[in-house]
């Protein structure tokens, strides 16, 4: 397994050339780049301290994730990562790690893992005799961790992985937190010119500020909804997720968020209770101690009344919006202030009669 370390650093100057030394001689050498900017560098925060990272293959089998959730839109997904570096303090995939024995809090944003051969093993199982497109159920990535979290600039995973999916006419969603899905725009584009692909942007606040200390290696918020308008002015359908909301931090921003979808040109929008599984409901109650102390009890005492008690509630129906009056207000504002801004359209159905894989070198049907 191969193992390199390197510092992630706030500074624009310092942080141009963090992850070079994971780009080995000859690596993606045949695959487009397009310059993109993720917004990470744009935090430029000299009090953010530098990011001790470890990056290791993950030296997967396969690369499609299979699951029967009644309450997600998709049975299968990929994850071109595990682990995160946005580092966002409620992140409901923090547990993953502890399948790796590692911790759900500094390992989590500092040791991460990633699928080299991820475009290979997904055209491999794409080809297989058995798989079949579900209508309805695309391909989904960034279910548990972001496709284009700041080490996908070098690696380039995801933009394997889409090209994979391009040439097999296979539908996909994404879901992120980076502009950097706006370094894939070609792909994107010739996606959704046949009906193969939906983006979503994760919106937590518009506050700048809460934004830095809550999520600090991601896209700022202003440069999330300038990813939202460039898609949308390419043809890309694209909607804003205002997820987590977390209530009596960032609940009274919702109409704001989906308003400013809304402006940038979404065509559907929606929101995602906070979710606190296994140990996040600790570190994020630390967060709270550090960052909002006036706010602190406060917060958890209205999640614990979205949460029957709790502060999670992992039952199928309920963990995503909640239940009691708080998160049925939440429901009934957001159903409303999408109807009344357009943004009730929903995501486009995404085709699935146009699956094929391609000829491999050497198959006698390619030369007809």
């Amino acid at each position: 397994m191969e193992e390199i370390p390197f510092k992630a650093q706030p500074q624009v100057a310092q942080a141009a050339h963090r992850g070079a030394g994971l780009n080995r001689p000859g690596r993606f050498e045949s695959r487009e780049r397009v310059p993109a900017d993720d917004g990470w560098e744009s935090w430029n925060d000299p009090d953010l301290p530098p990011l001790e990272t470890t990056v290791s293959e993950d030296a997967a089998r396969t690369v499609i994730a299979r699951n029967d959730s009644p309450d997600i839109p998709f049975d299968r997904s990929l994850n071109p990562y595990r682990g995160c570096e946005h580092g966002c303090a409620y992140c409901y995939a923090r547990p993953s790690h502890a399948y790796l024995g590692l911790s759900s809090g500094l390992d989590f944003e500092t040791r991460l893992f990633f699928k080299p051969d991820a475009a290979h093993l997904l055209a491999r199982e794409l080809r297989a005799p058995s798989y079949r497109v579900k209508p309805i159920r695309p391909l989904a990535m960034g279910t548990n961790t972001d496709p284009y979290q700041p080490v996908e600039r070098r690696l380039g995973v995801t933009r394997a992985v889409l090209e994979t999916l391009s040439a097999f006419n296979h539908p996909v969603t994404i879901t992120t937190k980076s502009a950097m899905v706006m370094r894939d725009l070609d792909i994107l584009k010739s996606l959704a010119r046949r009906g193969l692909v939906s983006v979503s942007l994760s919106i937590t606040t518009l506050d700048r500020d809460l934004a830095r200390r809550m999520e600090p290696r991601a896209t700022p918020p202003a440069g999330r909804l300038n990813a939202v308008r460039a898609l949308a002015a390419a043809g890309v359908p694209v909607g804003v997720n205002a997820a987590p909301m977390i209530p009596g931090l960032t609940d009274h921003e919702l109409e704001a968020i989906l308003a400013a979808a809304a402006e940038a040109g979404a065509r559907t929008a929606g929101f995602i209770l906070l979710r606190l599984p296994g140990d996040v409901k600790d570190l994020f109650a630390d967060w709270l101690a550090s960052h909002a102390p006036d706010r602190a009890e406060r917060v958890l005492s209205l999640v614990r009344q979205t949460r029957d008690g709790n502060l999670n509630d992992p039952r199928f129906g309920d963990r995503m919006r909640g239940q009691g009056p708080i998160a049925e207000l939440l429901a009934q504002r957001c159903a409303i202030a999408c109807r009344k801004l357009g943004l009730d359209k929903g995501y486009p159905k995404l085709r699935t009669d146009l699956f094929k894989p391609p000829p491999q070198p050497g198959d006698q049907l390619a030369l007809f």
